[in-house]
């Protein structure tokens, strides 16, 4: 028996099928995301305390591994292997604030990795995870970007049980969503 898409109002609500809805939707899932949570919430706390706790990044010296980095992906773009409106970003304005960047870069890594392993605000801490990642990769870094923006991005999609087992379990019913609030008339 196949799912029939139902209406309401003027659009078609397709059903969601058992296996998303069991990865996204269902807390007896919690667990695999617990799993990805800390695993991805290690790296990142990681190499973020590694940063703040690194002067070229947070430190007398901060700016300097930011402008390192970026000097090697413009190296990169003369080879193409970054798109050039990114190198054009930048050069233009990421290098010329490489030390605001440092400290966002550092302590932005050690905060998406305490949202994901206390698993507070999961679904924004995997968001921000995912557009890092994605930041590096255009800057031509592969390293482990690929498998960190997956594991981020399936976070993103499991936003409503991937936190159950952490304090997403409590902050989601007190903070609420936009659209609860919307039809409640507030």
């Amino acid at each position: 028996m196949s799912a029939k898409p139902i209406r309401e109002g003027h659009s078609i609500v397709v059903s969601e099928n058992p296996v998303s809805q069991y990865l996204f939707s269902s807390t007896r899932s919690a667990w695999i995301w617990l799993i990805v949570r800390l695993y991805l919430g290690w790296k990142w706390l990681d190499a973020g305390w590694g940063k703040v706790t690194n002067p070229k990044w947070t430190g007398d010296e901060a700016g300097a591994a930011v402008t390192g980095f970026i000097n090697g992906a413009l190296a990169k773009a003369e080879e193409g292997q970054v798109y050039g409106w990114y190198a054009s970003f930048l050069e233009n304005v990421v290098l010329p604030n490489a030390k605001v960047f440092s400290y966002m870069v550092a302590f932005g890594e050690v905060a998406v990795g305490l949202g994901l392993i206390l698993g507070l605000l999961t679904g924004i801490a995997a968001f921000f995870g995912s557009f890092m990642n994605v930041s590096f990769l255009f800057a031509g870094t592969l390293s482990s970007n690929p498998l960190l923006f997956i594991l981020a991005t399936w976070l993103v999609l499991a936003w409503k049980n991937a936190g159950w087992w952490g304090l997403d379990r409590w902050a989601l019913p007190i903070l609420g969503t936009p659209w609860d609030r919307l039809k409640r008339g507030k």
